[in-house]
């Protein structure tokens, strides 16, 4: 009896182990067939077919404008046309020569005709924390000082990049969307794809960023499409299944926020009577040590975000230098099968072994404590925030 029975523990083990065996050969095969074929789509966006108003804002960025995307912005202008184009530029307190890079870049589309805004400040990170402190955007930090927080002051330098598009609009010049652009290397078919992702129909469409291959960057504005941040740094990057479908699928992924790098989004949204502006958090809430990026609380904040949907454009992948964009302009299609094997139970295990509620836990402490403060205290990017407190430093800034 016992000889029977090890007889069939045996065989049971290896029925077992083939069906693991042929479960995940039949998963990669799958994946990669998906993926080679998401991949080889092509963009369906037509240039001249709309108006396009580029904003961005530079800070010690010389080295990335001068070696690769000045010419990217004039490739670009020009490929969508120089009068459908509008640039606007926001420089503040760069001590390299972030400034003269501009000029050279202003003088470079002066050229091609493109219309354009271009502002340069010599304020500088220290002068706007030694001021006293007053108004909003200061923070108790609790190392018993006031201190200028962050968030809110890179909200309003995004903001300033955002005024000669209300001023345009006020002349009755109209834009059909506005595409944000990062310190980062990009190609004119790159931005091409992100504009027809989805069929041109989002309120928000973002690339892919990477600094350091294979790992996305831009951790603080992503939340998967159930609201939760990134479960692991590295394809196929989510949680909630939504997401994590679409992105193993190569397609346009359904998420809560992003930013990453490009960012298109309709104009209407910037402009007319309630028009979308970026923001940060109530200090109130941020003197909790919680907080939340501009780049977030903005999907939040748009009404058309639960209209349109807000996406990840997996074919569209920029870099925050060459060689991070040249690593990763492939995608997950030339992987081998053992590394894809190793990212999906990677993602299996994590998604059964830990809890998003774990993290956001101490967060929804702190703001319902804020709301019984004040039943009048109200965030509606609470899937934005995160255990963190940001300020301004004299060299960037820094967690307290």
């Amino acid at each position: 009896m016992n000889f029977r029975r090890h007889n069939l523990r045996k065989v049971v083990a290896r029925i077992s182990l083939v069906l693991f065996v042929l479960f995940n050969t039949l998963d990669i095969l799958h994946v990669q067939q998906r993926l080679a074929r998401g991949s080889a789509s092509l963009n369906s966006y037509k240039p001249g077919s709309e108006r396009i108003f580029i904003a961005s804002i530079f800070w010690n960025n010389e080295a990335i404008l001068r070696s690769s995307l000045s010419a990217a912005l004039v490739a670009l202008a020009e490929h969508l046309g120089p009068k459908n184009v509008f640039i606007s530029i926001h420089e503040s307190g760069s001590w390299d020569e972030t400034k003269d890079a501009l000029r050279e870049l202003d003088e470079a589309l002066e050229r091609i005709g493109v219309e354009r805004k271009i502002t340069t400040s010599n304020v500088t990170h220290l002068d706007e924390i030694s001021v006293a402190p007053q108004g909003e955007g200061w923070v108790d930090t609790p190392q018993g000082q006031k201190e200028l927080r962050r968030i809110p002051y890179l909200a309003k330098q995004r903001n300033i990049g955002l005024q000669p598009l209300e001023e345009l609009a006020q002349r009755g010049i109209r834009f059909d969307k506005v595409l944000f652009v990062n310190d980062v290397v990009f190609s004119t078919e790159d931005v091409l794809q992100l504009l027809s992702t989805h069929s041109g129909h989002y309120a928000a469409a973002c690339s892919m960023d990477f600094k350091n291959p294979p790992y996305f960057y831009d951790t603080f504005a992503l939340r998967d499409s159930d609201g939760h941040e990134h479960l692991m740094p590295a394809w196929p990057y989510f949680r909630s299944d939504e997401s994590r479908t679409a992105i193993m699928k190569n397609e346009p992924v359904p998420v809560a926020s992003c930013w990453n790098g490009i960012v298109a989004m309709p104009a209407q949204a910037f402009t007319g009577s309630n028009p979308l502006r970026f923001r940060g958090i109530p200090d109130s809430l941020a003197s909790a040590h919680v907080e939340g990026s501009e780049c977030c609380l903005i999907h939040a904040d748009n009404p058309l975000s639960s209209k349109e949907g807000v996406f990840v454009n997996p074919a569209v992948r920029v870099g925050y230098s060459r060689d991070a964009y040249e690593a990763m302009r492939a995608g997950e299609g030339t992987l081998s099968s053992l590394t894809l094997l190793y990212r999906l139970w990677e993602n299996r295990i994590l998604r059964l072994t830990t809890s998003p509620v774990l993290k956001t836990k101490v967060v929804a402490s702190r703001m319902r404590k804020w709301k019984e403060e004040d039943p009048r205290n109200e965030e509606p990017g609470d899937f934005c925030l995160i255990n963190e407190m940001q300020v301004l430093r004299k060299i960037g800034w820094a967690h307290v």
